[in-house]
């Protein structure tokens, strides 16, 4: 793979996802941000012919390496609320996901995540939060009880379901900021704990549009994630 191009790609469209976020073509707006989101998931989700970014990450923790350990994220802003910074690559996928079902489905239509108790227990986790305040010992831990290949279903589940939500948006909606109390049920359902380290995910949010969270949950923030695995992956088959 050509890491690189992959990652310019997928900037210089997040980019014009930005440019569109400004104006008031809905259509164009929705087309961006179901082609960004396409970038940074499998191919699987969007129907996508070729690999992605996600593809080669996916395909290496499936075939025995979830407990790889890879730095958390490319960015280090939040890292000071993070309870480990180096993570399970399995992590990443739990973490990312998790996120986007929060927000998809409670902050942007006020709806049902899709995680539930069943989820929990197919997927093999002892936690129904994002996962941001396990100390590096926990994280580690947790990992080596996670059924991978039903991970890979919840976020293929999590991932289709985003895409229906981003192409029936209004423009009134992506607009807008979500009411408190939808922030609020993420605390409610266990999205999130009362640890600073993962409460503060809702002071984050609630500052956002929902224009924003197309911007960060459903696009960016999977690339916060993915290249520190495909640098690690790289590495190792070099």
């Amino acid at each position: 793979m050509d890491k690189d191009a992959m990652i310019s790609a997928v900037n210089e469209k997040y980019n014009e996802l930005k440019a569109a976020l400004d104006r008031d073509d809905l259509e164009k707006i929705r087309e961006l941000a179901l082609e960004v989101h396409a970038m940074v998931h499998p191919a699987q989700i969007s129907g996508k012919s070729e690999k992605t970014i996600a593809d080669f990450v996916l395909d290496y923790m499936l075939h025995g390496n979830q407990n790889e350990l890879v730095p958390r994220q490319i960015w280090n802003t939040d890292l000071h609320y993070a309870g480990a910074a180096t993570v399970p690559i399995c992590w990443q996928f739990w973490h990312t996901y998790r996120i986007e079902d929060l927000v998809s489905n409670i902050l942007m239509v006020n709806g049902q995540q899709i995680f539930n108790a069943e989820w929990q227990k197919r997927i093999g986790s002892c936690i129904t939060d994002t996962g941001n305040a396990l100390e590096p010992d926990e994280v580690i831990a947790w990992g080596k009880d996670i059924n991978v290949d039903e991970l890979r279903n919840y976020m293929i589940t999590v991932g289709r379901n985003t895409r229906r939500i981003l192409s029936e948006l209004s423009l009134e909606q992506i607009k807008t900021m979500v009411p408190e109390e939808r922030v609020m049920r993420i605390l409610e359902e266990g999205g999130v704990t009362t640890d600073f380290r993962s409460v503060w995910l809702l002071v984050f949010w609630g500052r956002l549009t929902i224009g924003g969270m197309i911007l960060t949950p459903m696009t960016s923030h999977h690339m916060m994630h993915l290249p520190t695995s495909i640098n690690k992956i790289l590495d190792i088959r070099n």
